[in-house]
């Protein structure tokens, strides 16, 4: 990816947003836990899900995201519930997606409602993608090509 605006990925531990790293910038996928706060690439944010499952730690997000041009709300289809609330994204007072993530491990209906999940958080724009399929990155990708020119 070669977008001028950073983006910071916040959602649960194991939601997919390393991998979701690794495929935007065309890396090999291999699993690795995020520990800490990571830089990808100068314009990718990777934050470890902890930060956002430990409300103790949430407020390292918010001080992370003031980097950031855009927040990315990473929920995983077949994740029962959320741990955004509803308005979240108010939170960071700048423009907010989400990405679905493991679409291939879900339902119609899970899909659905994790799609739900982020509207109600705040994501104005929803892409669903699969990693394992190797789908849904493309309009993505062309997403954050288009929001460098704005």
């Amino acid at each position: 990816m070669t977008a001028k605006k950073r983006i910071i990925l916040i959602g649960r531990s194991m939601a997919g947003k390393t991998t979701l790293c690794q495929y935007i910038n065309q890396e090999d996928l291999k699993y690795h836990k995020t520990q800490t706060i990571e830089i990808i690439n100068d314009n990718i944010i990777d934050t470890p899900g902890e930060y956002l499952e430990r409300t103790h730690l949430r407020g390292a997000l918010i001080v992370t995201a003031a980097d950031a041009d855009l927040i990315v709300l990473v929920q995983q289809a077949d994740e029962e519930g959320t741990m955004f609330p509803p308005g979240y994204s108010s939170t960071f007072a700048k423009p907010c997606i989400g990405v679905v993530t493991k679409n291939d491990l879900a339902t119609p209906d899970q899909v659905e409602a994790a799609k739900q999940y982020l509207r109600m958080a705040g994501a104005r724009d929803i892409f669903v993608t699969s990693s394992y399929d190797g789908t849904g990155f493309e309009e993505l990708i062309q997403f954050f090509k288009g929001e460098e020119k704005e």
